[in-house]
């Protein structure tokens, strides 16, 4: 007999934060949560770089402003030896080159540090299921930036109306199960039509997509 339909998915986590007290604090609250186990806890992003590929963590939580090597820096780097895992980057404040330079070297969403455990957790979870969770704030900012750029990508064009109207969801922030609802897809349709505009777009992530749709 299995009880594998009955047990939670573990969500294995690793953090990169040079602050003892956030780092602390985040461990505590993340090892309370029934369905997170953290896997490895590191000061900085060179300790990182040597020994987290061996942990595999599916969702890293990256500070941004490490000592020594950045944040950024570091997850380009690790993103070569686990491309599977996801990276979200947490930040004190909202910056603009920081931001985009974070989404292009491979992470997936982008918190503000003053975000509420809950929303810490969501996003994890959120993460896991190929989402991208970003601050609010941080979410505007991008828009307001974007919408000021020099104009659509040619490959945009390639798309077809259905395709765009799809991107005009993801770019609004809906979850995958959102979209197949909002637009009568099953969700082996919305899975799909990523994998399509993902080609024709040649991008390999949800920001990327957006980003690349909005204009920039």
């Amino acid at each position: 007999m299995s009880n594998h339909d009955t047990t939670t998915r573990i969500i294995r986590i690793a953090l990169v934060e040079d602050d003892p007290k956030l780092r602390d604090d985040l461990r505590e609250f993340l090892s309370r949560v029934p369905d997170f186990t953290l896997v490895g806890l590191y000061e900085s992003a060179e300790e990182a770089i040597i020994s987290m590929p061996a942990q595999r963590p599916e969702v890293v939580l990256m500070d941004i402003n490490l000592p020594g090597m950045n944040g950024v820096i570091c997850v380009a780097r690790l993103k070569k030896n686990l491309p599977e895992t996801q990276f979200m980057m947490l930040t004190v404040y909202e910056d603009h080159d920081r931001l985009f330079q974070s989404l292009l070297s491979g992470a997936s969403g982008y918190l503000l540090k003053r975000s509420a455990p809950s929303q810490v957790i969501n996003a994890i979870r959120e993460l896991s299921e190929g989402g991208s969770p970003i601050s609010p704030q941080i979410a505007r900012r991008i828009v307001q930036y974007l919408q000021t750029s020099e104009g659509t990508s040619k490959k945009v064009t390639t798309l077809t109306p259905h395709q765009k109207l799809f991107l005009d969801q993801l770019a609004k922030g809906y979850r995958y199960k959102e979209i197949a609802d909002n637009l009568g897809l099953t969700m082996d349709g919305v899975r799909g039509n990523i994998r399509r505009i993902y080609e024709k777009l040649h991008v390999h992530s949800r920001t990327e997509a957006v980003m690349k749709y909005l204009g920039r």
